[in-house]
């Protein structure tokens, strides 16, 4: 049984009894959180199922060597040890379910090279660490399918307290520089008035100091306007005197 789980099943043969009369077979399995009846197609259907028992130790090294699984479930019972890393070999398995149990250690990076993984459950273990998010792993954002692990960290867990410390000085980097290109563009805006107002004046200034016909004329003109300005207010007082 265990051997036509190595292989991947690409072929569909008929189940016959001994009088070479066909028969029908029926399964009920409960995976992806819900209960599947096969039978059409139980001869692609691989699956494994003790859950619920009274397991202990580690999950053996040699059940990762079952390439062509579909369907896994380990759950609820007393498992330790570390996921094992080889378990990314099993390419084909759709449903793994490793809840409630006592595993520990990280998460292996190679979950992530399940292609074809749409469920799984890793609650209530001791798992720590970062969660992968590569490849096959984003899809899987529910975060109820890690709680119960104290140590796990990351999306869509909260951040990993690292996060924070290598987050901040690079926002405060930047605000930094955004502060530092305010201070220079007003350094900018200053110099080109203050540069604006030289070139000025001294061009007037010296425009007048270079041609001597120019700054009589202007001091002339400023003379005029003067005693306008002078008789105007003297008539003014006149006016002012007689009405009184």
């Amino acid at each position: 049984m265990l051997d036509a789980m190595i292989v991947i099943q690409n072929v569909i043969e008929p189940l016959i009894d001994s009088n070479a009369r066909y028969y029908s077979e029926n399964v009920l399995i409960t995976t992806k959180g819900s209960t599947i009846e096969y039978s059409t197609v139980l001869s692609l259907v691989t699956s494994i199922d003790l859950s619920n028992n009274d397991l202990h130790g580690e999950i053996p090294v040699e059940l990762t060597d079952l390439h062509g699984l579909h369907f896994l479930n380990l759950s609820k019972s007393h498992l330790a040890g570390e996921i094992p890393p080889e378990i990314g070999g099993m390419r084909q398995l759709e449903s793994l379910d490793l809840s409630m149990n006592n595993l520990g250690g990280e998460i292996p990076l190679n979950l992530s090279a399940l292609n074809f993984l749409s469920h799984m459950n890793l609650s209530y273990n001791h798992l720590s660490g970062r969660i992968p998010t590569s490849n096959q792993l984003q899809t899987l954002n529910d975060p109820s399918i890690y709680t119960g692990n104290k140590g796990l960290c990351g999306t869509p867990l909260p951040k990993c307290p690292g996060d924070e410390a290598s987050q901040g000085p690079a926002s405060a980097g930047v605000q930094e520089e955004d502060d530092d290109s305010d201070k220079l563009e007003m350094i900018l805006n200053i110099a080109s008035i203050v540069i604006g107002f030289v070139v000025g004046f001294w061009g007037f200034v010296g425009t007048m100091i270079v041609k001597q016909g120019m700054r009589i004329a202007v001091f002339q003109w400023i003379d005029r306007i003067y005693w306008r300005l002078a008789v105007k207010l003297a008539k003014l007082k006149l006016t002012g005197q007689n009405v009184t």
